[in-house]
């Protein structure tokens, strides 16, 4: 098994008005800044901000696929008498503490000039951001 290193990209300055270290933590506010990170001049062309614009929309992705198995299990399991409820209470607040969890790690990162790679995504959205 071959053993791939793991890129570490640092934020080294400005791209475009704003610092990098900024553009990287705005990309996750919503899926929104990422889309636009990746279309517009010059923060398409900046490892950095593409790197945390990719991780930011696949996570949103999982988030997605996470609360559509959520709302599943909310038809499901309320079948199941008094432990039913329970535990979809408890998965929710779970799922839910998980996410923002996540999302704060991921802009604080950002705003150090840290490239945190989340498990799976991160290596996804390092191997899409390449270079340019």
């Amino acid at each position: 098994m071959r053993v791939v290193p793991q890129i570490v990209l640092r934020a080294r300055g400005r791209v475009g008005a704003i610092p990098e270290t900024i553009a990287g933590a705005i990309a996750y506010l919503t899926f929104i800044p990422a889309i636009v990170f990746l279309y517009r001049a010059p923060y398409n062309r900046n490892q950095f901000v593409r790197f945390h614009s990719f991780q930011s929309l696949l996570l949103c992705g999982v988030a997605l696929v996470v609360l559509l198995v959520l709302r599943i299990a909310a038809f499901v399991l309320p079948i199941i008498p008094l432990i039913g409820p329970l535990f979809l209470v408890i998965a929710w607040v779970v799922a839910l503490l998980a996410l923002v969890l996540i999302w704060l790690v991921l802009i604080v990162k950002a705003l150090q000039g840290e490239s945190f790679e989340l498990p799976v995504l991160g290596s996804l959205a390092a191997g899409f951001a390449g270079p340019p």
